[in-house]
């Protein structure tokens, strides 16, 4: 544990060092370990917000760890933050943020604050561009964490990339289960198309209000 404790150490430093400091005064290593297994999904959440465990600490404005029931039936993976949930501090801002609020609340006819809305990577990557694999490695734990704890009935991944990193489905396979109900671990997994990609190809949204139906019938 202290070579862990000492790589933080050293990653900080080197932060504060790229950014001018010469100096800091005398500190010590704070106790609470947040890489530990958190017992709670507030401690999850607390440790998300506080996370430098990749570069994406550096350009964010804030870590977006979830939102919502934290004992859902439903909770619906998106793969990366936005720059206008970014900025707004917001799971349902812009056009794609209104859509998916309309296919919860129009369609599932679930409020937004009965379900849990979540990222893959919970930081939004630099300049619009892809995280690497190394951020999703550093990130993934607390996906998997905060499915643990809330122990939803039903997933969805919204787009093709949150379904593919949540499953390690390498095979380009998006179109051949996209609406499926898919046994994953204990949960019912039912990937859809993602909001924004609907508001470019809007002939698919009759596809996608059969796909909520789906999902409906699995609550």
């Amino acid at each position: 544990m202290k070579s862990f404790q000492n790589l933080i150490l050293l990653q900080n430093l080197y932060r504060l060092k790229s950014i001018g400091y010469e100096y800091i005064d005398h500190f010590t290593i704070n106790e609470k370990r947040n890489y530990e297994q958190p017992s709670s999904l507030d401690e999850l959440l607390h440790n998300v917000h506080n996370c430098h465990l990749c570069d994406l600490s550096k350009s964010r404005t804030q870590s977006m760890g979830g939102y919502g029931n934290a004992n859902a039936n439903l909770v619906i993976i998106d793969y990366l933050v936005s720059q206008a949930q970014d900025s707004a501090d917001s799971y349902y801002v812009g056009r794609s943020g209104e859509t998916l609020k309309n296919m919860i609340e129009k369609v599932l006819h679930l409020n937004i604050n009965d379900i849990y809305v979540t990222h893959a990577i919970k930081c939004k990557p630099l300049q619009s561009n892809k995280p690497s694999p190394s951020e999703w490695n550093s990130c993934k734990s607390y996906l998997f964490s905060q499915l643990e704890f809330i122990k939803p009935k039903v997933i969805v991944t919204l787009g093709e990339e949150a379904y593919a990193h949540l499953t390690n489905d390498t095979a380009d396979n998006f179109e051949n289960v996209r609406g499926h109900v898919i046994d994953y671990k204990d949960y019912k997994l039912i990937p859809i198309y993602h909001p924004q990609y609907l508001l470019r190809n809007p002939e698919l949204k009759k596809i996608t209000l059969n796909d909520l139906h789906t999902i409906k019938s699995c609550l």
